[in-house]
């Protein structure tokens, strides 16, 4: 029994220190050199610190307009090569998805059809002919995947340009079929934003130099910024020493300025962003590479696939001209590493071993780590689409959030939490007296955790969320409150103050459970259907929920335990 009383006392301290440490940069400005334990602290969203709210519409129309013009042309071709030769493929006037096929003879309708069972089964599907002309539709599945995908490569796009401001949190979604929400807290050049977000995409594909020194190529940067007194960062900001800082686009151009002569002829350095990393700023990777003229305008689709064998993989289709380049590029330079570029920065450097004529190819991620090679394959194939049909942004909403309002919103929303604060500790220290003491050093523990995990996590607080820890306040003693009436029930039964503990912690477990789980599976469904702020508020209260059963339960009984068996508490003073 002393044994696991002296374990919880062990626990309860190291999560107490862990907290206060996950809390301290919160308060406290650590440079890159000072060493601490973590760095991350609690993000503060667009409702408090104001910044830039866009609702863009995406154009979805227009890219199957033009995907469906890609296809007839890709038909007439492909069926060129099986030997069937029609007169033409186009699509129909006035209508996205379907494309009308000009026949020699009607009999040229088996054939083609064969042809779409072979290739296209789940994509087109035959109308009928009338005469020479053959309608072709695309089913309405692949259309809705289809649609899907233009909206993500847009989010996509969107995303890699907003690491030019180095918001750790920004907030972009898809909002309903054809819409995109994004946030962007602490922006204050909304103009230089809204220009970046809707520039046409810039995607190519770049030999990388393999022999490269990168800790040469390291030491030559840092040379360059200390000589020109820049960094990347945002853009026009100054530090302490001076340095000025420069957004994605401009520090690139700066330093391949700076490193002419350095580089060899026809080369120039981009990055990755590296694993881990929230932004390009905060952890960049360099690639020496030089241009190839293959272009994402030569691309026509990609998409994700699954072998048994190389596990995910990503394919992708040229048309006609990307076919030819994209030969030449790996029959001269094979065995090489190709760079995957959009808007300068490289998001996947693929390896090629030979020659590859043909008019898909594939990128082999292989079979390690299942999730995370799913989603890369995912990143790599949005990009990819992105370079092929970029959409064109709409701007529907624009609303320009001032931090005044946020400080006084959080100002009002502390208030309410200190003043809620106050009042519980007081009631719990009336009704429960000893026992109030009790829940009441279990409570300000809570908190400390609660906001500890947001920290670790690098939660984004909106004001939602400040009602999330608010409320919490409130419903972290509620399990406290059950406990303390089973052992005042206990009790009045008789039983000593043992047993009366033992008793009560046990038998109100249940009850104490049921309710948090039940809270806790609607935070969850809040997270997953829910966007923006109340996704805030799904977070922090189960956030809060985890650590009250930690603390009215565990912290709680240590607590006690420690009174009876330490300090030879005999009695409780209840009201």
């Amino acid at each position: 029994m002393i044994e696991n009383l002296r374990i919880r006392i062990v626990l309860s301290v190291l999560c107490l220190i862990g907290g206060l440490a996950y809390l301290v940069p919160n308060f406290v400005d650590f440079s890159d050199d000072d060493w601490w334990m973590t760095k991350d602290k609690i993000v503060y969203g667009l409702d408090i610190q104001g910044g830039l709210h866009l609702v863009l519409g995406v154009d979805i129309d227009g890219v199957l307009r033009e995907r469906t013009d890609r296809q007839a042309t890709a038909i007439l071709a492909e069926l060129a090569n099986e030997g069937v030769q029609i007169e033409s493929a186009q699509r129909a006037e006035e209508s996205l998805d379907k494309i009308t096929l000009t026949l020699k003879s009607a009999s040229q309708e088996a054939e083609v059809e064969a042809y779409l069972g072979r290739f296209y089964s789940g994509v087109l599907q035959s109308l009928g002919v009338e005469g020479e002309k053959m309608t072709l539709r695309f089913l309405d599945a692949a259309i809705e995947q289809y649609r899907r995908q233009v909206v993500d490569q847009a989010i996509e796009v969107i995303r890699n340009r907003i690491d030019e401001f180095g918001v750790s949190e920004p907030n972009i979604a898809s909002q309903g079929s054809n819409r995109i929400l994004v946030q962007l807290p602490g922006i204050q050049d909304s103009a230089r934003a809204k220009d970046l977000i809707n520039r046409t995409a810039r995607l190519d594909f770049r030999l990388v130099k393999q022999d490269a020194d990168l800790g040469q190529l390291q030491t030559w940067i840092q040379e360059s910024e200390a000589a020109g007194k820049y960094r990347l960062g945002a853009s026009g900001e100054l530090d302490e020493e001076g340095v000025t800082g420069l957004a994605y686009s401009d520090y690139v151009v700066r330093l391949n300025k700076d490193l002419e002569g350095k580089l060899p002829e026809g080369h120039s350095v981009v990055f990755q962003k590296a694993e881990g990393a929230q932004t390009l700023e905060a952890g960049k990777f360099p690639y020496v590479v030089r241009k190839t003229g293959l272009t994402g305008d030569m691309l026509e689709d990609a998409n994700v696939g699954r072998d048994p064998q190389k596990g995910y993989i990503v394919s992708f289709r040229f048309n006609v001209d990307g076919r030819r380049r994209f030969a030449e590029i790996t029959g001269d330079n094979a065995p090489g590493v190709l760079a995957i570029v959009l808007d300068e920065v490289v998001k996947s450097a693929p390896s090629f071993r030979e020659k590859i004529d043909s008019e898909g190819a594939q990128i082999e991620l292989g079979r390690a780590n299942p999730e995370q090679t799913y989603n890369e394959a995912q990143l790599i194939a949005t990009t990819l689409r992105a370079g092929a049909l970029p959409a064109k942004l709409e701007q529907l909403e624009e609303r320009t959030v001032g931090p005044t309002l946020g400080a006084d919103s959080i100002a009002a929303g502390k208030m309410a939490g200190l003043v809620g604060l106050v009042l519980v500790l007081v009631f719990m220290l009336f009704w429960y007296k000893t026992l109030g003491v009790v829940a009441n050093l279990a409570l300000m523990m809570n908190m400390v955790l609660i906001l500890a995990l947001l920290s670790s996590l690098g939660a984004t607080l909106t004001l939602p969320g400040v009602a999330g820890i608010i409320l919490t306040i409130g419903m972290a003693v509620d399990a406290n409150v059950i406990i303390f009436e089973r052992i005042r029930e206990e009790l009045r039964k008789g039983a000593g103050l043992k047993s009366a503990v033992k008793d009560g912690f046990g038998h109100a477990f249940s009850a104490v459970f049921d309710a948090n789980i039940t809270t806790a599976l609607v935070c969850i469904v809040l997270m997953y259907f829910g966007t923006g702020p109340i996704r805030g508020f799904a977070v922090t209260l189960l956030c809060g929920i985890a650590t009250s059963m930690f603390t009215a339960i565990f912290v709680s009984r240590t607590i006690i335990e420690v009174m009876m068996n330490k300090f030879g508490l005999k009695t409780l003073a209840m009201k």
